[in-house]
């Protein structure tokens, strides 16, 4: 569901999970478990990106509907494991997105320290619209992206393209060419600065962050209710009923 290959100092994760890269439980714990495993190996600079025409298209609904309570109490923990994983690796990250990165693929780029976006690619936290909350993990991820903009960005659930991604803090720029490429060389160029110094700063912009995770106790546990709840199940039917009626 991942492939993960080294192009000079940098390693390039790639998602590969389906025609869109939905995220369900296991795709997402394979992100978190092989965040860990380059941060024990020391593997430095990393780029994110998914294969074929999309990032990530957010989480995979169909799984959700069919599983029910049961499912969506594993899917909330493996969501908030997989974007503080990212959030918090200690070397360069830098999200290539080359096509939608929707909802959860929308927080997995914002977890990356910079993010180059192609001209066409969609970008935004739409759970909102889809009528499920965040998890904590996820909301403050997008706070710290987004800034100032962070109201509009989730109350709004709005997608964004080119310059008003930028604008809003979801997108640092728009590469007209190869993204992968210019994410590998922005990566690159990161990985030549001491990595102790690069960690320890990284360590001190994000502590705030993560300290507002730790003391959100109990709050996880209002959001996998809601998640799992039969309103929301029902809701999630007919929204993917209507995406599919899209199609």
């Amino acid at each position: 569901m991942i492939e993960i290959r080294a192009t000079g100092a940098v390693q390039v994760l790639t998602l590969s999970s389906g025609s869109v890269n939905a995220q369900d439980v296991e795709l997402l714990e394979e992100v978190a478990l092989a965040l860990e495993d380059l941060t024990r190996s020391g593997a430095g600079a990393l780029v994110i990106t998914g294969a074929g025409r999309a990032f990530s298209a957010g989480v995979d609904l169909n799984r959700v509907v069919q599983g029910g309570a049961d499912y969506t109490d594993r899917l909330i923990p493996a969501l908030s494991d997989a974007f503080e994983a990212m959030f918090c690796y200690p070397g360069p990250t830098v999200a290539a997105i080359n096509g939608a990165a929707i909802a959860g693929g929308c927080v997995l780029a914002c977890a990356c320290d910079r993010r180059l976006i192609s001209p066409n690619a969609q970008i935004g936290a739409s759970e909102v619209r889809v009528g499920v909350p965040f998890p904590v993990a996820a909301l403050e991820v997008m706070r710290y992206a987004c800034g100032d903009r962070a109201e509009e960005v989730l109350l709004g659930g709005r997608t964004y393209r080119g310059t008003e991604a930028v604008e809003t803090g979801l997108a640092h720029r728009v590469v007209a060419d190869d993204v992968v490429e210019a994410a590998v060389a922005e990566a690159s160029d990161l990985a030549d600065i001491p990595a102790d110094a690069y960690r320890h700063t990284k360590d001190q912009l994000r502590a705030p962050v993560m300290a507002r995770i730790r003391e959100a106790v109990g709050v996880d546990a209002e959001v996998r209710q809601m998640w799992g709840s039969d309103e929301t199940r029902q809701r999630l039917t007919e929204y993917v009923q209507r995406l599919k009626n899209k199609g």
